[in-house]
């Protein structure tokens, strides 16, 4: 009796084994191909905006969501500060420079409402002002990255070029913001 309760107790084991395993499938890797980022930009210079903050695509990346986008900004800088609560920003340049400043405080800030989309589809709960008081200045260019972390105030207070372009990736660890 004893034998058949060692083997059965030994086959739930390896069932569960089994079952925990097939759970944790490796996800499908997902492309962000150069055409949708053509797409995206030609789609943001028809919309004629000083800046526009794109999502290509928001995956399940097993326990956080990663964010694909792109914004352009046109010269001179325009648009406030922001600080994410939840959601790691990095920053890579494909076009245009200009001076990112980071850390500091923000100036005249105000929670964003839980209902904007770009809560909900971009970036998720934070705060935005209208400029940083006492951050850290850098002149970023084509080819440059720069991780921003959760809550790191952020602001370009100038656009070198005519335009800046640059992909985000948005590392999201609480899936506050909507997959796309």
């Amino acid at each position: 009796m004893r034998g058949i309760l060692r083997v059965l107790y030994l086959a739930v084991l390896w069932a569960a084994a089994a079952s925990v395993a097939a759970a944790q499938q490796p996800l499908t890797a997902t492309d962000v191909l150069a055409e949708a980022v053509r797409a995206t930009l030609q789609e943001q210079v028809a919309a004629g905006r000083a800046v526009v903050d794109t999502p290509i695509r928001t995956v399940d990346a097993g326990g956080h969501n990663v964010g694909i986008g792109l914004v352009r900004r046109t010269g001179p800088a325009q648009g406030g500060s922001a600080a994410h609560d939840k959601v790691t920003e990095v920053y890579y340049v494909m076009e245009g420079s200009g001076t990112l400043v980071t850390g500091g405080s923000l100036v005249n800030p105000e929670r964003r409402q839980s209902a904007n989309t770009t809560v909900t589809g971009i970036n998720g709960p934070g705060v935005s002002g209208t400029t940083i008081a006492n951050g850290v200045s850098r002149r970023i260019a084509k080819g440059d990255v720069v991780v921003i972390p959760a809550g790191t105030p952020h602001w370009w207070s100038t656009v070198d070029t005519p335009e800046i372009y640059y992909i985000v990736v948005r590392v999201d660890p609480e899936r506050v913001v909507a997959l796309k």
